[in-house]
């Protein structure tokens, strides 16, 4: 495949992605997504934002040591300090980018910035500059492009251009245009700036109008090869553009792209599932090409046809997009070496043995109290276990739960606190209720509850449970997952898990592209 013919994915669900309210991510999260994204062939992983916090930092260097494939890359905004820290942090990767920005709004750059258009160009030449010293492959984003004079953008991506930007990323930050007016854009800025064949127009759309995809195809019909995306289309507000969605139109609809990925697509629904349980954001069920209805047929009339001959009803093919191809079966009789393999496909490496053996003894007590265990069970019990084996505040130890009709529920809670075993009783609307009362008499944290979420994780009576609890305290917002074949322990797991995050300290800096 040549330049031309090539569409970049540039995902930055590990960036981006993250931004979403409770969506944050510990190292180890996003190592597993990393490599996940990294089997897929994702051109290109933003890993994050490495002067927000030490452990973004951290968090974008292990990436970056681990991610061979992939380039990664690390945002900054035109400062020295910024661009410094992240080519420090992007120093193991077999190949680093630096992508810096700065906004070119009217409104950014009188309210926000507080620099005239020149001083503006001036400081983004600069960043360029700073950030070649660190990198040959420089991206430059002018944030809120879509509401930028077009003149003004001609103006300072030719400059940036000739200072050694290779990318050239427009932004639609506020999620403002609509796919005609979009598209025209990518094709004027091409068309006008003399030095735009030196660089890689790229796109990256927000959905707040819920136009992300619509717009970044527009783009790529217009001459874009790279798009800015994300699993699940997660993202801040309203999210990104869905991954998925653009390389799969791009993809079935050959006969007016002229381009295509080099994605390896049937891995796109094993990520979506690991991003939704990394994240605790459930994928809504008629959620395109990821969610559990897309290629599901209830009418009578699509059943027949589709019986008849497939592409009736259906434009792509399940097994495609990764769909009834990761439905390996395990139970009790399985032995470790496959438990470990089929973890490994899955995207999951224990850094000992003591993390494995912990993780199959846990595979083991669910295989007994549910006959077949899917990847989709794996998936949260690794999770599970990761949750318990890092530093905590607090950790469960028993639950006994007495609920009765007629009868307010009661619940007796055993924690361990700071190091300290205690236990509390509480009653409650219902089981959970008086479970989160009791909780919190032992805890005090005063956090507000702003979601209670329950998923079936698989079919069947005997499916686990996957509980997101939504935990907001001081402005900061976090979410817990918890999962069990018993929904009341798996909500309680989910409720200390969101209480051990938001106690830990955070000193973020979120930059909105």
């Amino acid at each position: 495949m040549s330049s031309a013919d090539q569409l970049i994915i540039f995902d930055t669900t590990l960036r981006d992605g993250e931004q979403s309210p409770g969506a944050s991510m510990n190292m180890e999260e996003k190592l597993r997504i990393a490599r996940s994204l990294e089997k897929m062939r994702v051109d290109v992983i933003e890993a994050g934002f490495p002067v927000a916090s030490p452990g973004d930092f951290e968090s974008v260097k292990a990436v970056a040591e681990v991610v061979r494939e992939s380039v990664v890359c690390g945002l900054a905004r035109a400062l020295p300090g910024d661009i410094e820290i992240a080519g420090e942090a992007l120093k193991p990767a077999a190949r680093g980018r630096i992508h810096t920005f700065i906004a070119t709004s009217p409104i950014h750059m009188e309210k926000k910035l507080r620099m005239s258009p020149d001083q503006v160009v001036e400081q983004a030449v600069k960043a360029v500059k700073w950030a070649r010293d660190y990198t040959d492959d420089v991206e430059f984003s002018p944030e809120d492009a879509g509401r930028s004079d077009v003149d003004f953008l001609c103006r300072i991506l030719e400059a940036v251009v000739d200072a050694g930007a290779t990318t050239l990323n427009i932004p639609d930050t506020v999620g403002y245009n609509l796919p005609h007016q979009f598209g025209a854009l990518i094709e004027n800025l091409i068309a006008r700036i003399p030095n735009s064949d030196k660089a890689i127009f790229s796109v990256h759309c927000h959905n707040d109008l819920g136009l992300a995809v619509g717009n970044s195809l527009s783009a790529v019909l217009n001459g874009a090869r790279q798009v800015e995306c994300t699993i699940n289309g997660l993202g801040e507000r309203a999210g990104n553009a869905s991954l998925e969605e653009v390389v799969m139109a791009v993809r079935t609809r050959q006969d007016l792209f002229r381009c295509d990925t080099r994605l390896d697509t049937t891995q796109i629904v094993p990520c979506s599932k690991l991003v939704s349980s990394v994240t605790g954001f459930p994928v809504q069920p008629n959620k395109a090409v990821v969610g559990s209805n897309a290629f599901a047929h209830e009418s009578g009339i699509h059943q027949d046809g589709v019986l008849k001959q497939r592409e009736t009803y259906e434009i792509m093919r399940a097994e495609d997009v990764g769909w009834g191809a990761n439905r390996m079966v395990l139970g009790k009789h399985s032995g470790r070496n496959a438990f470990k393999t089929r973890l490994q496909d899955l995207g999951f490496e224990f850094e000992t043995q003591e993390e494995l053996n912990e993780t199959f003894v846990r595979f083991k007590e669910l295989a007994d109290k549910k006959h077949e265990i899917y990847d989709e069970d794996l998936q949260a019990l690794v999770t599970d276990t990761s949750q318990c084996c890092a530093d905590e505040c607090f950790r469960l130890v028993a639950l006994r739960v007495c609920s009765e009709t007629g009868e307010s529920p009661e619940a007796e809670v055993t924690m361990i606190v700071d190091g300290d075993e205690r236990t509390a009783q509480a009653s409650g609307a219902g089981p959970v209720d008086a479970v989160f009362c009791a909780i919190e008499s032992l805890v005090g944290s005063q956090a507000k509850l702003d979601l209670y979420s329950v998923n079936s994780i698989t079919e069947g009576t005997d499916a686990q449970g996957e509980v997101t609890v939504r935990l907001e305290k001081r402005g900061k917002m976090t979410n817990g997952q918890g999962a069990d074949t018993d929904i009341v322990i798996a909500s309680a797991k989910a409720y200390i898990h969101a209480l051990n995050r938001v106690e830990e300290p955070e000193q973020r800096a979120h930059p909105q592209l």
